[in-house]
């Protein structure tokens, strides 16, 4: 079982690792075209510093005039043309309207300077001129486009992810409510027909004594076909003295395990008050007392511990058992995980739900140590009355 679960994860953590090579593939696939179309551009702006040697001659306004012209010609780069001689700027493509005109091309020129080395044109006699552009509209655009890209493709991620979650999580419940509802349908049968069959022997003359044993099964097999039965509805919390709860539980499970496993308790001596379901709060100390048990190989220590604080009642069970790896402290809650090799790996996956959905507290491994034991901690709403 634990293969399956395992098998289970690596599957979605390899949907999401190819998932995001493909992103990371588009997006470096985007970066290489922004270096192109950025080349592209490099190119028509020196396109246009050749043009302008060119045309130079005596009559300087026409060579202006004409340089403006191929300058027109491109719509999308925004450009400044600086002459070193009179200081005079000409620009294409820059939104001047209701600004100083002098001092914003100026703060231009040293803002397109730091994106792109300008183009020099050298006018022999007449000095120089110089070139300044910035990237296109449709470069920004396409600088920004992988960003984007990616922000949508972890969005998708995201979503299906937690849409898979969701289904999963649904089908769960659903699986954990019918299969909880039949076997408590299932129970009852029986248990009736073992309560008829024992009122029926009793009418007999035989021994009273010996119906004792008989009537604490069948007591037993109603306490589980009522907390299998409650199992996806809402029973109703009341106010249970968690001390006797946890007493009443573990004076059930003694003389069900090994007489080599020590069991300790360490209670407040005043009541503590929790709102909860008193069957099936036991259910939840059965359970952990069960797998302790199994993780000390029968033999060894367990101890609990309740500890009162402002609005919370924490619950500390300890056992000397192998211990859990630290990279398993979530997993061990997950159904289908057991170490077992007989097993569904059920146990705790049911004393979560029980603790989570029903009583709104949290169970966590609160600390393990391989070879030496393993704590578990449950923090339960306190009672205010």
């Amino acid at each position: 079982m634990s293969k399956i679960y395992d098998s289970r994860q690596r599957l979605k953590y390899t949907f999401i690792v190819g998932a995001m090579l493909i992103a990371i593939a588009s997006v470096v696939f985007s970066d290489l075209l922004v270096k192109k179309l950025t080349q592209e551009e490099r190119k028509n702006m020196e396109i246009y510093a050749d043009a302008t040697q060119v045309l130079i001659s005596e009559d300087t306004s026409l060579n202006m005039s004409l340089i403006l012209k191929i300058l027109e010609g491109n719509s999308t780069i925004p450009v400044i043309l600086w002459s070193e001689r009179d200081g005079r700027m000409e620009y294409v493509n820059i939104d001047v309207s209701d600004k100083d005109t002098i001092p914003f091309l100026e703060s231009k020129i040293n803002e397109f300077k730091a994106k792109n080395p300008p183009i020099e044109i050298d006018l022999g006699e007449g000095g120089f001129q110089y070139l300044y552009y910035d990237d296109s509209i449709i470069l920004k655009r396409l600088n920004v486009y992988p960003y984007a890209q990616l922000t949508v493709v972890f969005i998708f991620i995201l979503i299906a992810f937690l849409a898979l979650s969701s289904t999963k999580k649904a089908e769960q419940n659903k699986v954990w409510v019918g299969l909880s509802k039949e076997t408590a349908h299932q129970l009852g049968t029986p248990i009736s027909s073992l309560i008829a069959w024992m009122e029926y022997l009793k009418t007999k003359n035989i021994d009273p004594s010996l119906f004792k044993e008989m009537e604490k099964d069948v007591s037993r097999l109603e306490t589980i076909a009522e907390r299998f039965s409650k199992i996806g509805s809402n029973p109703d919390p009341t106010p249970v003295n968690i001390n006797n709860s946890i007493l009443s539980a573990l004076e059930y499970m003694q003389s069900r395990i090994s007489s080599k496993v020590k069991v300790e308790t360490e209670l407040p001596e005043e009541p503590v008050l929790v709102l909860m379901n008193n069957s099936l709060f036991a259910w939840v100390i059965e359970n952990l007392m069960k797998n302790a048990v199994d993780a000390m190989e029968g033999q060894g220590e367990i101890t609990f511990q309740v500890e009162e604080r402002q609005k919370t009642v924490r619950i500390d069970i300890t056992d000397t058992g192998k211990g859990i790896p630290k990279s398993k402290f979530k997993e061990i809650f997950s159904p289908g995980y057991t170490t077992k090799e007989r097993g569904w790996g059920l146990g705790l996956s049911l004393v979560k739900r029980i603790i989570e959905s029903y009583h709104k507290g949290k169970i966590f491994v609160k600390n393990s140590e391989l070879g030496k034991g393993t704590t578990i901690r449950i923090e339960l709403r306190k009672y205010k009355g």
